[in-house]
């Protein structure tokens, strides 16, 4: 199911389940650099991990 398709659900909560996961990225985003550990993700299959450190330096000073 691609973006569109979810947007377009008859289900209430399918629909929000985007903005969901996206608020859960940021505060785990957040986390990582408030606790200067890493942030683990899947990339291409592949788990991934990215140090707090490289988050810092990719995330504007307003939304820490």
């Amino acid at each position: 199911m691609t973006m569109k398709n979810i947007q377009e659900a008859k289900d209430p909560d399918l629909r929000a389940s985007a903005a969901a996961m996206s608020r859960a990225a940021a505060a785990a985003r957040k986390t990582a650099i408030q606790t200067g550990t890493n942030l683990i993700i899947m990339k291409d299959g592949k788990l991934t991990r990215i140090p707090a450190q490289t988050l810092r330096d990719s995330t504007p000073s307003a939304d820490r």
